[in-house]
């Protein structure tokens, strides 16, 4: 895992596994908000949980932003060596792909912690369908 974090670019990824931390804190707030038991207006509710799903969106558009970074990189090495052999170009398209495919993770992570949150927030009744 380790070895595909610092892969993947350790910029984009560090930048990435704190959007995943930013969305596992507002997925916890949120939870211990809604079993406290507390009333709460459910137009801020659904705001607040809107949240969970917009961070992670944001995490899949740097993570697709890295691997165009990552390239336009591999193309401008490629430009300057002039000719390249199929297995190179196959691992520098492989290498790219690492960032936004994280960033796809965190997005279906966000998707279904929001998912889960809201199905508790109607459960609870604090955001109308």
């Amino acid at each position: 895992m380790t070895k595909l974090f610092f892969e993947g670019g350790p910029a984009f990824m560090g930048i990435l596994t704190l959007v995943l931390l930013v969305i596992f804190t507002l997925a916890v707030a949120n939870a211990i908000y809604l079993l406290s038991g507390k009333s709460y207006d459910p137009l801020i509710m659904k705001s607040r949980l809107g949240y969970i799903k917009s961070t992670g969106l944001f995490g899949l558009i740097i993570g697709i932003l890295g691997q165009l970074i990552g390239l336009y990189q591999a193309f401008s090495a490629i430009q300057q060596m002039g000719e390249v052999s199929p297995a190179m170009l196959a691992g520098g398209l492989k290498v790219s792909m690492i960032s936004s495919m994280y960033g796809f993770l965190i997005f279906i992570i966000a998707y279904l912690l929001w998912f889960g949150l809201e199905a508790l927030a109607v459960r609870n009744k604090a955001v109308e369908v």
